[in-house]
Formats: C-alpha cells, sequence, structure tokens
C-alpha cells in the first residue's frame, strides 16, 4: 500500500498553516432557517464537528435572493445571515480549524418560487436547463430562465463584491468562488449555455469575461492567497456542455493565475460522452495551490500528491457521514456509509449524529 502519511502533514495556504491536505468539499444539506436562510445552532455544530479537515469549504451560499436555486440554502446578503454566519466560524476556529465561504449564484438553475417576486431565473441565454432543483414538494423542474441583459451583469459583480465583504465580516478565513456544476459563472462560461453575441458571449476571452470580473470583485475584499475558484471543467452536470473544454479551461486557469488567486478547485467528473479531459494539463498552467476532487479515497489521494497531481484532495459524501475523517484516514478504520435520504433538508438525523472513531 502506497504510504499515506502525506496526506497528515501541514500545508501553507498563502498566510495560512493547513493542519493537513484534507479538505471538506461544498456539500449542500438544505437546512438553513427557512425564514431568513441564516445558519442555526444546528449548522454550526455540523461544521464543527468536522472542524480537523485542513479546510473546510462551506456549502454553496446565495450571494442574493436571486441567486437561490433550492429549498432553505444559506445566503450571504442579510445581516441576519453574517450573524448565522458567525456562529459557524466561531465554532470552527475554537476547535482550531480553518473555513472558506464558498459564493453561488445559481443561475438558470432555479425556480420561479424562489425567486424575487416570483420572476424568472437569470441566465447568459435564455436556454432551459434540463435538470431539477429542490423545492418544499421535492425535486421539480427548474423553470424556464430569461437572458440577462448586459446593464445587469454588473450588479450581479456587486453582488459578488457586498457577499465577500459580508463574509470578512462574518469571520471566515477566505472564500471560493463557485464557477463550477452548472451554475451561473459555469453558464457564462461554456457554448452550450451562452449564445450570447455581445462582449460576454462567442469567443473564449468574452465567455471567461464574467469569470474574471467577478473574481476581480471579490479580490478587492480578500488578498489573493485567500481567494480560491472551483471548475467542473468535464461534468455535465446541470445540462452543461461545450464544444472545446479544454482550450476553454485552459485559458481560464491561466487568467486566474494571473490573478494570483490562491488556489483552483477541481471537480474531475468525467465528461457524461466518453470524451477524455486532460486535467494534468490543466494544472500546469497554474502556479498556487490545486484542490482535486472527485471520488478520492485516502490511498488515491495520497498517491495524487505523492505524484504532484494535486496540492490538496476535497472529500465529499465521505465528510457527511465520517466528522472524523482525517483520523479515521490515520488510523485506517472503516468509514461509515452515509444516509442518502438525509442528504436534503431535515434535522440533526443523518447530520449531526454521525458516530466518530
Amino acid at each position: 500500500m502506497p504510504d499515506q502519511s502525506i496526506l497528515h502533514t501541514s500545508f501553507r495556504l498563502g498566510s495560512l498553516e493547513l493542519a493537513n491536505r484534507i479538505v471538506m468539499a461544498p456539500l449542500t444539506r438544505n437546512r438553513a432557517t427557512p425564514d431568513t436562510l441564516a445558519p442555526n445552532d444546528l449548522i454550526a455544530k455540523y461544521y464543527r464537528q468536522r472542524a480537523s479537515a485542513g479546510l473546510i469549504i462551506t456549502e454553496a451560499t446565495q450571494i442574493s435572493q436571486q441567486g437561490q436555486g433550492y429549498l432553505n440554502t444559506p445566503g450571504i446578503y442579510s445581516s441576519e445571515q453574517v450573524e448565522g454566519w458567525k456562529k459557524v466560524t466561531q465554532a470552527v476556529h475554537a476547535e482550531g480549524g480553518k473555513i472558506y465561504l464558498q459564493l453561488w449564484h445559481v443561475g438558470r438553475v432555479s425556480h420561479v418560487s424562489l425567486q424575487p417576486n416570483g420572476g424568472a431565473p437569470v441566465a447568459p441565454s435564455a436556454i432551459l436547463a434540463k435538470t431539477k432543483t429542490y423545492l418544499t414538494q421535492g425535486f421539480a423542474e427548474v423553470s424556464a430562465p430569461r437572458a440577462l441583459e448586459a446593464a445587469e451583469i454588473p450588479g450581479i459583480v456587486q453582488d459578488y463584491f457586498n457577499a465577500a465583504q459580508n463574509a470578512k465580516l462574518a469571520g471566515f478565513d477566505g472564500v471560493e468562488v463557485h464557477g463550477a456544476n452548472g451554475y451561473l459563472i459555469d453558464q457564462f462560461l461554456r457554448d452550450g449555455s451562452n449564445h450570447r453575441t455581445d462582449s460576454y458571449g462567442g469567443s473564449i476571452e468574452n465567455r471567461i469575461r464574467f469569470a474574471l470580473e467577478v473574481t476581480k470583485a471579490v479580490l478587492r475584499v480578500w488578498e489573493p492567497s485567500r481567494v480560491g475558484f472551483r471548475i467542473s471543467p468535464a461534468s455535465a452536470a446541470n445540462d452543461m456542455k461545450d464544444s472545446d473544454p479544454q482550450a476553454l479551461f485552459a485559458q481560464l486557469v491561466k487568467a486566474l493565475d494571473g490573478l494570483g488567486i490562491g488556489y483552483v478547485h477541481v471537480n474531475e467528473a468525467p465528461a457524461s460522452d466518453g470524451s477524455v479531459f486532460d486535467f494534468a494539463a490543466l494544472r500546469r498552467h497554474f502556479r498556487q495551490a490545486w484542490i482535486a476532487n472527485f471520488n478520492y479515497n485516502a490511498e488515491r489521494a495520497s498517491e495524487a500528491i505523492n505524484a504532484g497531481r494535486a496540492d490538496l484532495i476535497a472529500f465529499g459524501k465521505p465528510f457527511i457521514s465520517n466528522p472524523d475523517l482525517p483520523r479515521r484516514f490515520e488510523l485506517g478504520a472503516a468509514l461509515t456509509t452515509p444516509d442518502q435520504a438525509t442528504f436534503y433538508g431535515g434535522t440533526e438525523k443523518g447530520y449531526t449524529d454521525y458516530p466518530t472513531v
């Protein structure tokens, strides 16, 4: 068996010292307080339990009401939400942990019942996604979106700036821009969802413009080393496709490298059409930290780090049911299987009641 000790070594992420190379990936759990969409004591307990991760990246958190796409996901645009997140950061820091907030706008992956005044979700182009969202009645088809006017885009960039400021007020160690999984930034990136003919559509240079404007806005609040960016170059999640993802994401990653951000976080989900994406080639375009994520176990994670394909590895589902995942990896202990019926919404069952070793 390969040496797995590398997973448990400390790592310098900019000015932060991470205790290990095990990252808790963002996991939507739909347990924010319904009326305010603020984190509550239960959410604070959940993150406290998982504070032994070298770095926690929170569940995706909408930057505005317009950015919400699912029932009871938390926001970062109101004072109540900031106060709720303070409980979370204080709980994690009390255990010696580090935590980043993931900034999110779902774009077209939403439903009129969640949008301001029951309006249509927004997107780069008015193209309906063949995907579902999670509402009071359970999973439902998303609503048809409308195309954003060019004049509206600076307002959304400002929402990201405000959210980044609120994350700092709430005590986070940094932020991650969610540019993956078929949400708004990803919708601008890919030519399957972006049919615009203005300066935000057409060429790769134009399609990455929105992602870079958002990142630059966040960098007006946070030092570069405290900002990350998540991508899912090959994934078809939420009905995504692109004619040349290798060229698109190479150009995006080069541009992010030029901005000096602290890390790129890559969801390595494979293409559904069987095409092969060269993640190693993408990694060579970026000089700072590289976080890999997708169905890793301890053995594959340590092998990837030892081979230089990643600096850190993010784990999702294993952290749901193993709050002490780093310890279990260290001991070679068996992992608890998560209860999928309790992933989205609910109480402490399947959330904060999983045992430690």
